[in-house]
Formats: structure tokens, sequence, C-alpha cells
């Protein structure tokens, strides 16, 4: 087995000092994941992995702990516990076996959890761009999925895979049912283009309704140091009524039909062996309040990040990152019982890392 890991902790500063009585977004960056801590420092994982490649059997865990495991173990779209809760592996990230039939034209199977296909950005900050990650990543895409995936390469450079699953962040779901998922990458020396559709039932208590997502991601690699991507998301879920109580009978829900969609483009420059710098701006639409659970009007966001690379030594960066964040509403917390329509961080990140694929 493979061992490698990482260690991601982080001070940020929020201009708006968001600090409500009520405890609502209490010292946090709204529309953050993993380093949504404010005002303190904070642990965004640490991170331990075991893997072994299939030959033709293998098999990968990664252990992990932090903000990062809070955060994707205690998120279930399409389950009864509202919770923090056994039934979703917490501080695993990825479980799963994996079957390579050397036979097979380059064929695998793996079972178990693992992180979704969908996305242009990943769970662990070291291997993006920016160390904040993006609206898109937080709002449109699910973390992870419970179930089983295929990829087969069809050509020199294209993969294809199917997957069967437990919907988005479940391990187990309450209405019975999998979701599903098609991808490709077309990956080739100065563009790659990825392609992830999912659809299934995601409604609580119910079969009935669908949610569907269209991902696709565009990354850009001419010669050179200069990289970079464009982001598409649009997904919808038709919502559904179920019975939620009997004698007599009472019916919850309703068929609402819920939209978002966004875009994000980025780019990063490696200036020299140590010093980098990234850039990322964004537009994300939720009309119906669907994906950042606003008011009925929606939310309509825009955000823009810079953020500085420094690399110390092999396995250790330091990133420093100013962001904004703007709404259409009087969306974000500001001192104790205010409201603002615009967040500016300042966040300085230092994570060290180790094992044979850096």
């Amino acid at each position: 087995m493979d061992l490698s890991g990482v260690v991601d902790g982080y001070y940020s500063f929020n201009f708006n000092r968001p600090n409500s009585s009520l405890g609502n977004f209490d010292q946090i960056n709204q529309l953050y994941n993993f380093n949504d801590k404010t005002d303190q420092f904070d642990l965004s994982m640490a991170k331990l992995t075991l893997n072994h490649d299939p030959d033709p059997i293998g098999a990968h865990v990664d252990f992990i702990y932090g903000r990062a495991n809070d955060l994707i173990n205690n998120s279930g779209t399409n389950t009864t516990a509202p919770t923090f809760v056994a039934s979703q592996l917490p501080y695993l990230e990825q479980a799963y076996l994996s079957v390579k039939p050397p036979k097979a034209k380059g064929f695998e199977l793996d079972f178990g959890k693992y992180v979704t296909s969908a996305g242009a950005e990943v769970i662990e900050a070291m291997s993006n761009w920016n160390y904040s990650r993006s609206l898109l990543f937080v709002n449109a895409i699910p973390y992870w999925h419970f179930g089983a995936r295929t990829s087969l390469p069809v050509s020199k450079t294209e993969t294809i895979g199917f997957q069967l699953f437990n919907g988005w962040n479940n391990v187990s779901k309450s209405n019975g049912g999998v979701s599903g998922a098609f991808t490709s990458a077309l990956v080739k020396t100065k563009a790659s283009w990825y392609l992830n559709y999912l659809v299934g039932p995601e409604n609580p208590n119910t079969a009935s309704g669908l949610r569907n997502l269209i991902d696709t991601t565009l990354l850009l690699t001419p010669p050179g140091k200069f990289n970079a991507y464009f982001n598409f998301d649009y997904g919808q879920n038709q919502d559904a009524t179920y019975t939620c109580a009997t004698g007599p009978i009472v019916t919850c829900g309703d068929n609402n039909l819920n939209k978002w969609y966004g875009v994000a483009g980025a780019f990063h420059e490696q200036a020299s062996a140590k010093n980098a710098i990234a850039g990322r701006f964004e537009w994300f639409d939720d009309a119906n309040g669907a994906q950042t659970l606003t008011a009925p009007t929606g939310n309509t966001l825009y955000e823009g990040t810079f953020t500085y690379e420094y690399k110390w030594v092999e396995g250790a960066l330091m990133r420093v990152e100013y962001r904004i964040d703007q709404s259409n509403l009087q969306y974000f917390n500001k001192l104790a019982n205010q409201s603002s329509s615009q967040q500016q961080t300042l966040t300085v990140a230092f994570i060290a890392f180790f094992g044979p694929h850096r």
C-alpha cells in the first residue's frame, strides 16, 4: 500500500466581522467550504491515504479529520438523518475496492464511497489553483457518492464511464431507487474537455421527482506556464409530495421545479519554481433558493478570487488569498445585527503533504 497524507490549516479574516447573537453564520464565511471559519485559526483537514493500484485488485482509503470532514459527511440530500451520523461513514472521505481485469482493455470497476467526478475543483486545496472553493463547487454539485463506477478508454485520448449510486452524499437513502451518472474525459496536449451528467431521484421520503445535473469543464494547457479553465453547471430538481402522516393522511412537500446554474473561469500562472498566482471569477444564479437557502426571490452571486502561492520546499505550500463575494440580496451577515450585499475575506493558509504522488 502506498502511504500519503496532508495537513491543511489557515487563518481567515472577514471584513464584515459576522457575529450574530442568534448564532446564524456566527464567525462564518458564508458560501465557503472547508475554510469557512473566520477570525480564528482552523484546521481545514488532516488526511491520510492508503492506496494500492488494481493489479487486478486494488483498494483506496482516505481517512480525513477537520472541518472538511464535518461538511462532506453532514450533507446528505436524500436521508431522514438531519445531523452528522455514522451511516455517512464519518472520517472517511473515500473507501472503495477496484477491479481492473488484465485483458479488459483498461476497463476498471470501483465499488464503495468515492468523490464525485463533477466539478473543476476537488476537496484537497493543494490540488486546486485557489485555496477557497468556488461557488459552483459549494452549491452546484455533490461531494461524493456510494455505489459503483466504471471507466473505459475508448481511444488514446478519451475515457468514458458509467456510475450507479445512492444519490448525492448518501450512503443510504430514505426513498429507495438509485441515481446514475455518465462521464467523459477527452484529454489532449493543449486542451482537455470533461463532461458529467447526473440524474436520479433526490427528494427525501419519495422516489418521485428527478434531479438532473450537467457539469462540464474545458481545461486549457498551452505551452508555457499559463493554464486556464472554464466550468459550467446547470441543475434542476423536480420536487414531489409525499405522505408524512396517517389517520388522517397528511401530505408534505410540493411539486416545484427548482433550477440553478452558473459559470466560472480561472487562470494559473507559474511565475517561477517557487511562486505562482491564480485568479477565479464566477457568476451563479440560484433563482429558486434551492442551493443557497435564500429568500424565495432567489440569489444571484458573483465572486472574484486572487491567490498567491509560495512553495517553501517540496511538500510545503503557503497561500495568501483575497476574495470578494457579491449578491443581489442583502445576503451576508455583518457585525451582530446587520446585513450586506457583499463579503470580503483575507486568508493565509499553510499546507504540508507527503507521499509517492505529489
